[in-house]
C-alpha cells in the first residue's frame, strides 16, 4: 500500500446514515467522533460495552444486528455514506471492508490501512475549525503528539473568531462586492485587535474593528504587556507565544534570554530597552513614549517582561500610560520568579509547618543607596520573604533582617539564573549567605528567599 495514497478530505456527515461494526472500546471512539456531527448511526454488535449501550438507550445510536454476515451487510451498505470495521477480529473486519467495497461505500479498517479507503485522521477540533493531521497510516502515535503540540499554540477561541466572521460574510459581501477589496479587508481585521477581541467573545469591539477595516481606515494599534516567565522558554503561557507570534514590534531587556526571543515572530522589530554598555536602563518615561507611539502608528506592540509584568515589573506604569494616551492594552500575566525559581529550586513559598505568609518585596535601593522597608514585619517567624532585585544590598538585607530579631542561622538562599540551564541554587544563613554569594561570584538575574522553607528544599528535576 502508498502511505501517500490518501486525500485528506472533510466529509459531510450531517445527512448521513454511518455503519459502525463493534460494540467494544475502539467501536466507542469511532462512534463518539461521527456522533457530534449529525449522523445517524447503525451498529452491528453481538455485545454493547458500557458507552454503546448508554448511547443505545438514549437513542443515539441503533442496533441493526448482532451477527456479521455478507447477507446482512448487502443489504445495509448501500445506504450508508461510510463505514467503520471497528471489532477486534481481523476476519470480520476483512469481511466488512470486502462488502464495502463492493458497494462504492467508504470504509475504515481500524488499525488495518491496506483494506480501507479512508482513515481518521488526528483531528483538532475548535469547531467550526478543524485541523486535521495524518502520516497515510504509517505512524498513527506521531500524529497524535503532532496534533497535542500543534493544539497547544491555538487559542482556545478560535471557533468563536471563525463564527464571528462566517456571521459577517454577508453584511461585508453587502458592503464590498468586489472580491479584492473583502479579502483585504478580512486580512486587515484578522491581523489586528479585531480577531483578538472575537477570539475573547467581544463581539461589539470586533464589530468595531471590522468596520474600520470595511472604511480603509488603517488598523487601530494596540500594546500587549505580556508575562515571559522567569527564563525558561517551556514556563511561558499559551496566550504569550499566541502574542509573541502576533506582534510587529517588541520592547524588551535583559531579562530576557535568547531561547525565549527566538519564539517571537521572526519579522517583528526588536527594541532593546534595558541596559546598554556605558549607559543605565532607558527611562520608564521613554519605554512609555516609545510604546506609545508605536501603538498610536497602528502597530501592535509587544511590552514582553521578565515574570509577571504587575509584580515588580512597571507594567502598571506602563499600563497607565497607555491607557491615558487611548491606546488598547491587554495584559496576560507570567510566572512569576518567586513561584518559578522556587519551584524548580525545590524550595517550597509556603509549608503549613512553618510558613502561612509568603512577602514579595523588591531590595531595589533609592537613589541616595538606602534601604526603606518595614524591618520588624519583615524579620518575623512563620513567613517567607522572597526579594526581587537584592542581590547588590544582600549583606544589608541579612544584617537588618538579624537586628530586628530573626536569629543568624535562619535559612536563607540565593537562586541563580533560575529555571535555566545554568541554574546554580546558594542556601545557607542569614549569616552566611552574603559571604557565600561573593565567594561564589553570584550574578543577575538572582532571587532571594528567606525563611525555613529553604531546609524543606527537595532534590527536583
Amino acid at each position: 500500500m502508498n502511505d501517500d495514497a490518501f486525500l485528506p478530505v472533510a466529509l459531510r456527515l450531517d445527512d448521513a446514515e454511518i455503519l459502525i461494526v463493534g460494540g467494544g472500546g475502539i467501536a466507542a471512539n469511532k462512534t463518539r467522533l461521527v456522533m457530534s456531527r449529525g449522523a445517524t448511526i447503525l451498529v452491528i454488535a453481538r455485545a454493547l460495552g458500557p458507552e454503546m449501550r448508554r448511547w443505545h438507550e438514549e437513542g443515539r445510536v441503533r442496533l441493526a444486528g448482532e451477527s456479521v454476515s455478507a447477507a446482512l451487510l448487502d443489504a445495509l451498505l448501500p445506504r450508508m455514506r461510510a463505514v467503520f470495521a471497528a471489532t477486534d477480529d481481523e476476519s470480520v473486519n476483512r469481511l466488512v471492508a470486502d462488502r464495502a467495497r463492493a458497494h462504492n461505500v467508504l470504509v475504515c479498517a481500524v488499525d488495518d490501512p491496506e483494506p480501507s479507503s479512508f482513515i481518521t485522521p488526528a483531528i483538532i477540533d475548535r469547531r467550526p475549525v478543524q485541523i486535521a493531521i495524518m502520516t497515510g497510516g504509517a505512524a498513527p502515535v506521531l500524529a497524535r503528539r503532532l496534533r497535542l503540540q500543534i493544539e497547544s499554540l491555538l487559542p482556545e477561541g478560535l471557533g468563536r473568531l471563525a463564527r464571528f466572521m462566517r456571521g459577517r460574510r454577508p453584511w461585508i459581501r453587502e458592503r464590498l462586492p468586489e472580491v479584492t477589496a473583502r479579502r483585504r479587508a478580512w486580512e486587515m481585521f484578522v491581523d489586528g485587535p479585531g480577531a483578538e477581541a472575537a477570539l475573547a467573545g467581544q463581539d461589539d469591539a470586533a464589530q468595531a474593528a471590522l468596520e474600520r477595516a470595511v472604511s480603509g481606515h488603517s488598523r487601530a494599534g494596540e500594546a500587549w504587556l505580556v508575562g515571559a516567565g522567569p527564563g525558561d522558554p517551556d514556563m511561558l503561557t499559551l496566550a504569550a507565544l499566541r502574542l509573541m507570534q502576533n506582534c510587529d514590534s517588541v520592547l524588551y531587556d535583559q531579562l530576557i534570554p535568547e531561547t525565549i526571543l527566538e519564539r517571537v515572530r521572526r519579522d517583528a522589530v526588536r527594541v532593546f530597552v534595558g541596559k546598554q554598555r556605558s549607559r543605565h536602563s532607558l527611562p520608564q518615561a521613554e519605554i512609555n513614549a516609545e510604546l506609545i507611539r508605536r501603538a498610536q502608528a497602528g502597530e501592535r506592540v509587544l511590552r514582553l517582561k521578565g515574570g509577571d509584568p504587575f509584580i515588580f515589573g512597571r507594567g502598571g506604569e506602563e499600563m497607565e500610560a497607555l491607557l491615558a494616551a487611548g491606546v488598547r492594552v491587554r495584559v496576560i500575566p507570567g510566572i512569576t520568579a518567586a513561584s518559578g525559581c522556587g519551584a524548580l529550586a525545590g524550595i517550597p513559598l509556603t509549608h503549613r509547618d512553618c510558613a502561612q505568609i509568603c512577602v514579595f518585596l523588591t531590595g531595589h535601593a533609592r537613589a541616595d543607596g538606602s534601604l526603606v522597608l518595614d524591618w520588624p514585619s519583615l524579620a518575623r517567624r512563620g513567613q517567607t520573604l522572597v526579594i526581587y532585585m537584592g542581590l547588590t544590598p544582600l549583606a544589608e538585607l541579612c544584617e537588618r533582617l538579624t537586628e530586628h530579631g530573626l536569629p543568624p542561622d535562619w535559612p536563607a538562599a540565593v537562586i541563580e539564573r533560575g529555571t535555566r540551564p545554568d541554574q546554580r541554587v546558594h542556601a545557607g544563613t542569614l549569616a552566611t549567605l552574603a559571604a557565600l554569594a561573593r565567594e561564589r561570584a553570584v550574578s543577575s538575574p538572582a532571587l532571594i528567599i528567606i525563611g525555613e522553607v529553604v531546609r524543606h528544599r527537595g532534590a527536583v528535576g
